[in-house]
């Protein structure tokens, strides 16, 4: 089997997950050809994302405006009819997206050149990941006359606007779509006549038990608490520093160590200095995957105050590594981290999130490796990512037949 993903930026810090996922179906014998509109080389640290890239073909690096051009006209000489309808479609989407029509139009180009790069290369089915560009590139390049195509959804910025982004067109146009939880799959379903629901799959995110062949010991001191991701709005690092402050000011000796970057990094650290927690807080921008694991490890901890998520890698990974965690009560979280393996309060709720914070660090070093146990047998459990790759690759094969 052959195939081709289509992902709108990729490789990327924060997209080790499709990696992995392509990796393992690799390992079951599917063929995958990488596709991405662009990437950020100046952001890439680890090896893995650097050997992604050597693998991945960047169309607009290789096509470029006037390769689009002519992969339009090609596409228009190959099919009048069918190009009638791609564009046609391109154009409706474009009048709901906040993107506009000449941004669609872009993505027809897109399409026409993948197209042509499929049959080039005798690619049998297109995989998205995320329910936004890239999954609009494929859904016209299917309708232009190119193979079928599914796509994963993770949230939350498909279920943030699902009419401005096309989302009911694209899950009726698919041959199946994923959610990454169950929660995901219950939003696909408000978007999808109830005699399509069974072609919404769940397809967990994985992880790579090779990587976690042993938990990794406690560290001694004082509770040291890592938090992982974008510094963007949805991620809610501000309230962590507010209750990781309140629980400082009642007496806790709890450390938070932020790894990521983003939009946000000035708010933050001007909201740290605020607090007075320069001493309590160290940021590390973005690390390569081998870094977080080490930064893991020496932390007892890994805290998510996010206001909107799909299902956080970070979660599963430290679980993994035998750490307990504590997130908010939002999307696929409570599906993951239980009370035997952590700890979830209201979204956006600093004082109890604080009180999280006073009641972990209390409760100790045994409390906090027993959980840790809980943990990594959870995450072992529902994540491996080879188990997670055959259902995709056996999905499409259903697909096919």
């Amino acid at each position: 089997m052959k195939i081709g993903y289509v992902i709108n930026s990729y490789p990327m810090p924060s997209h080790s997950f499709i990696r992995r996922e392509i990796l393992a179906l690799e390992r079951q014998g599917v063929e995958v050809a990488r596709f991405a509109m662009r990437t950020d080389r100046d952001r890439l640290v680890d090896p893995g994302d650097l050997a992604e890239l050597d693998k991945t073909e960047l169309v607009l690096e290789r096509a470029g405006s006037l390769g689009l051009a002519r992969s339009l006209l090609g596409a228009l000489s190959r099919d009048p009819r069918r190009f009638a309808q791609a564009l046609r479609l391109a154009v409706t989407l474009g009048r709901r997206s906040d993107r506009g029509v000449l941004r669609h139009l872009i993505y027809l180009g897109e399409a026409s050149y993948l197209l042509r790069r499929f049959a080039q290369r005798e690619l049998t089915h297109a995989h998205a990941h995320f329910g936004t560009n890239s999954t609009s590139v494929v859904l016209l390049m299917h309708k232009l006359g190119g193979p079928a195509y599914s796509f994963t959804v993770h949230g939350p910025e498909e279920f943030d606007a699902p009419t401005s982004i096309g989302l009911p067109i694209k899950l009726a146009h698919c041959a199946f779509a994923v959610g990454v939880s169950a929660f995901g799959r219950s939003q696909l379903c408000r978007w999808t006549d109830p005699d399509g629901w069974d072609k919404l799959k769940i397809v967990h995110c994985g992880i790579d038990p090779t990587r976690f062949e042993e938990p990794v010991p406690l560290p001694g001191g004082a509770l040291r608490v890592i938090s992982i991701g974008r510094f963007v709005e949805q991620k809610g690092q501000l309230v962590l520093l507010d209750a990781l402050a309140r629980h400082r000011a009642a007496g806790g000796h709890a450390t938070l160590t932020l790894v990521g970057d983003g939009p946000m990094r000035a708010l933050i650290e001007a909201r740290i200095a605020t607090l007075s927690l320069k001493d309590a807080v160290t940021l590390t921008g973005w690390v390569s995957e081998g870094d977080v694991e080490e930064l893991i490890g020496r932390s007892h901890l890994l805290a998510m105050s996010s206001f909107a998520e799909g299902l956080p890698m970070v979660m599963m990974e430290a679980m993994a590594m035998g750490r307990p965690v504590l997130g908010t009560y939002i999307a696929g979280i409570p599906e993951l981290v239980t009370p035997e393996t952590g700890w979830l309060v209201p979204a956006s709720d600093a004082e109890a999130m604080a009180s999280a914070l006073d009641r972990i660090a209390a409760a100790g070093p045994q409390v906090w490796a027993r959980m840790g146990t809980a943990a990594r047998a959870r995450a072992l459990a529902r994540h491996d990512i080879d188990r997670e790759a055959a259902r995709i690759a056996q999905h499409i094969r259903a697909a096919a037949s």
